[in-house]
């Protein structure tokens, strides 16, 4: 296994936002949709069109906490022929041009289990993966695969809902790394619209307790809402909306260029909301 870098990608980012006075903006897209090749350029394609991090969807066949869109993609990605090995290459070949940019896997424990926790950390580090959100993870069972995971220097993410109290917060905090993603609605990705003001009354019991950065997703889908929570956040994920995007691009039989070029402007759109929102500048991480 290579080493690890001393400093993590996404503390680094982070750290360069904060001299700045500027919010993250974090796109999701899921790997190998439509295709392993259109995909590829598309990750290339979000860091010139100002995103911060990306997280990269892990195709599975069960995603039980994703809505219709990112069920889709899975589905697109997984008959494409991608495999979390393939996602692992992907990644590699992404970072042939990009050094800098934190990449964040997102998915689900079975695909690890099955490749074997040593194994992927060894792989998932070889290749400049930067962190991982197992949503299906809960923390008293994380220690098999948080324990390796953290020692070869890459961050687990967890997850704090409107449904996590005073009680179970402090487990959720408890090991966690990079940043905290709040997920600012109840049930599946891709429903519903986000409510900036519980919101921001939810942020303030969690910021209390932890120094991490606090990321907000879940139903930010326009440009006027990710700059709302731009200004109560450290970071805001956009995800359901990106892929929905590839999803019906790919519908109507986009050529690939056309597609990475469509998607790429609708997040910069993004981008430039959540950026403007403190500061304009342009993404650097």
């Amino acid at each position: 296994m290579t080493p690890p870098n001393p400093i993590n990608r996404i503390d680094s980012c982070f750290a360069a936002l904060k001299q700045q006075q500027r919010t993250a903006f974090v796109s999701f897209i899921t790997a190998g949709d439509p295709d392993y090749t259109t995909s590829l350029e598309l990750l290339k394609a979000l860091p010139k069109a100002g995103v911060d991090m990306i997280e990269l969807g892990m195709p599975f066949t069960d995603p039980m906490a994703d809505g219709v869109a990112i069920q889709a993609a899975n589905l697109r990605a997984i008959a494409s022929g991608m495999t979390l090995a393939r996602l692992l290459t992907m990644v590699q070949d992404f970072r042939k041009g990009n050094t800098t940019t934190p990449i964040i896997l997102m998915g689900y424990y079975n695909m690890i289990y099955s490749m074997g926790v040593a194994k992927f950390v060894a792989r998932a580090v070889e290749a400049g993966v930067d962190g991982t959100i197992i949503v299906d993870l809960p923390p008293e069972e994380s220690a098999e695969f948080l324990e390796p995971a953290q020692a070869a220097g890459l961050h687990s993410i967890r997850l704090a809902t409107p449904t996590t109290d005073a009680a179970r917060l402090p487990a959720v905090l408890d090991k966690a790394g990079g940043f905290v993603y709040y997920v600012s609605l109840n049930g599946i990705t891709g429903t519903n619209m986000v409510d900036v003001a519980k919101v921001e009354q939810a942020l303030r019991p969690i910021r209390a307790k932890t120094t991490l950065p606090l990321a907000v997703g879940f139903g930010i889908r326009d440009p006027a809402t990710a700059a709302a929570i731009a200004k109560i956040a450290d970071a805001v994920v956009v995800g359901s909306a990106i892929v929905q995007k590839v999803g019906a691009l790919k519908a109507a039989n986009a050529p690939a260029p056309a597609l990475v070029h469509a998607v790429a402007a609708y997040v910069q759109a993004l981008a430039d909301a959540v950026h403007e929102a403190r500061q304009d500048r342009k993404s650097f991480c």
